[in-house]
C-alpha cells in the first residue's frame, strides 16, 4: 500500500463534541500525528447528534497537526415515498422486525447524507494509506467504508442491538480491511453476528491521565454540599438515564442521603420533589470534569450499550468506585477484570447499591483503587497508540 495519510471519518468531530467514539476517533488522530503520521479527520459541521446543525464552518482547517475536512450535511427526512419514515423504521429495528433492502436503505439515508465526502473518498482513496470509520451505525461508515474497501478499519463501538443485526451493516463490515476493537466482548460480539471484517485487533482505547484532581469549583457554583452520585453523557433512554433517575428517587425515599449530579446533553427532569437533589452541570471542559470524577461518592454507569465506557475509565483513575450495568457484556468485563465495579441489572438492584454507597462509603471507596491499577495498565493512550501502529503498519505491510 502506498504512502500517504490516514485518515479518520467520523460525523461529528470538535473539542466541545459529547460522544465516546467521537472522542477516541478525535484523540487517536492527534495522538498519532503526534507521533509523526500524516492525519486528516474527514467529517460534517455538526456537533450535537439531535438537530445535526451545522456548527463548524465547512472546508479545510488544521488543528494541532490534524488536518480537518468538513463537508457538507444533508438532511434526507422525507427522501423516499412510499417507504415508512426513519421513526417507524427504527421502531420495526427495535421491536427486532427484519426490514427489507429498500427499507434498510432509507433508514441508512433517512437521516442525513454527505454527499461531497462520499466523492472525496472514491477521488483520493488511493492517496490514503488507511481510513478508520467510526462509529458503524451512521451513513459515514455505511457508505463510506465501501467507497475505499480494504484500506477500510472499521473502529464499530458495536452494541449488542437491533441496528448490529441489519444486512447492510454485516454487508459493510465484512467489506473491511480491518476492525479495531474497544474491548474482548465486542470482538466477540461481531464475530458471533458475523459482521467482523476479515482481520482484526483489540486496541481498546485510551484516557488521559490527570496530574491532579484539584477540589472542583462547579459544586460550590453550584451549591452542592451532600455527597453526590455521578452521571456523565447523553441523558437519553437509550443510556439508561430514566433507570438511574428511577433508582436514585426510590433510594433517597427509602433515607439515602446524597444527590445526584449530571454532566452532558439532553433534557433533565428531575423526579417530582427532588428537584434540589438533582443538579445539572451541563457540557463540562475536560480541565474541571476530573475533579467532578474524584469528588464522587460513586460514579454510576447505568447504560447496557457500551462498547468501551470511558466514564468508567475516568472515575477509576479519579479513585471512584463504579456502579455499573451488568447488561453490558464490556462493563461487566471491566469490572470483572479488575475487580473495582458493583453490578447491577434492574432498577431495584441499583436502588440497593445506591443505598450501600450512602450507608458506608469508605466501603465501597476501598474497591476503586483497583480500577486505577487496571486503567493505568491497559489503557493509557501510550499503550493503545502503540497497539493502533501495530495494526496499521501490518495492513500497511500487507
Amino acid at each position: 500500500m502506498p504512502e500517504g495519510p490516514i485518515a479518520f471519518v467520523t460525523p461529528r468531530y470538535g473539542p466541545d463534541v459529547v460522544g465516546g467514539s467521537e472522542a477516541v476517533s478525535r484523540e487517536a488522530a492527534h495522538g498519532l500525528a503526534a507521533r509523526g503520521w500524516e492525519v486528516e479527520v474527514l467529517t460534517t459541521p455538526a456537533r450535537d447528534h439531535y438537530t445535526w446543525a451545522p456548527a463548524y464552518p465547512l472546508g479545510v482547517s488544521e488543528h494541532d497537526g490534524v488536518v480537518v475536512r468538513r463537508f457538507e450535511l444533508v438532511n434526507e427526512q422525507g427522501r423516499y415515498p412510499g417507504q415508512p419514515d426513519r421513526g417507524q423504521l427504527e421502531q420495526r429495528i427495535a421491536d427486532g422486525l427484519r426490514l427489507d433492502e429498500g427499507q434498510e436503505q432509507a433508514w441508512v439515508n433517512g437521516l442525513f447524507r454527505v454527499p461531497d465526502l462520499y466523492h472525496h473518498l472514491v477521488r483520493d482513496r488511493h492517496r490514503y494509506r488507511a481510513v478508520v470509520f467510526s462509529p458503524y451505525l451512521f451513513w459515514t461508515t455505511l457508505v463510506g467504508v465501501p467507497a475505499v474497501g480494504e484500506r477500510a478499519i472499521v473502529m464499530p463501538c458495536l452494541h449488542d442491538e437491533g441496528y448490529a443485526r441489519l444486512d447492510i451493516v454485516g454487508r459493510v463490515l465484512r467489506g473491511a480491511g480491518r476492525a479495531w476493537y474497544l474491548a474482548g466482548p465486542e470482538r466477540d460480539l461481531a464475530e458471533s453476528l458475523g459482521c467482523a471484517p476479515p482481520a482484526g485487533d483489540l486496541t481498546g482505547a485510551g484516557v488521559d491521565v490527570p496530574e491532579s484532581y484539584p477540589p472542583s469549583r462547579l459544586l460550590a457554583e453550584h451549591g452542592i454540599e451532600r455527597p453526590f452520585l455521578l452521571y456523565a453523557g447523553r441523558r437519553e433512554e437509550g443510556k439508561g438515564w430514566p433507570v438511574l433517575l428511577d433508582a436514585f428517587a426510590e433510594a433517597v425515599r427509602r433515607g439515602a442521603d446524597l444527590d445526584l449530579v449530571t454532566m452532558g446533553v439532553g433534557p433533565v427532569v428531575p423526579p417530582l420533589g427532588l428537584e434540589d437533589r438533582v443538579h445539572d452541570l451541563g457540557f463540562v471542559s475536560d480541565e474541571d470534569a476530573p475533579s467532578l470524577f474524584a469528588a464522587a461518592a460513586a460514579y454510576v454507569q447505568p447504560s447496557a450499550n457500551e462498547s468501551f465506557s470511558r466514564t468508567v475509565m475516568e472515575a477509576w483513575l479519579a479513585g471512584t468506585p463504579v456502579l455499573a450495568n451488568g447488561a453490558s457484556a464490556v462493563v461487566r468485563w471491566h469490572c470483572e477484570r479488575s475487580g473495582a465495579g458493583i453490578v447491577w441489572t434492574g432498577v431495584e438492584e441499583l436502588t440497593a447499591a445506591i443505598e450501600l454507597v450512602a450507608a458506608a462509603p469508605e466501603a465501597v471507596a476501598a474497591i476503586a483503587p483497583a480500577g486505577r491499577e487496571y486503567v493505568l495498565e491497559h489503557y493509557t493512550w501510550p499503550t493503545v497508540l502503540d497497539h493502533m501502529e501495530r495494526s496499521l503498519e501490518a495492513m500497511c505491510a500487507g
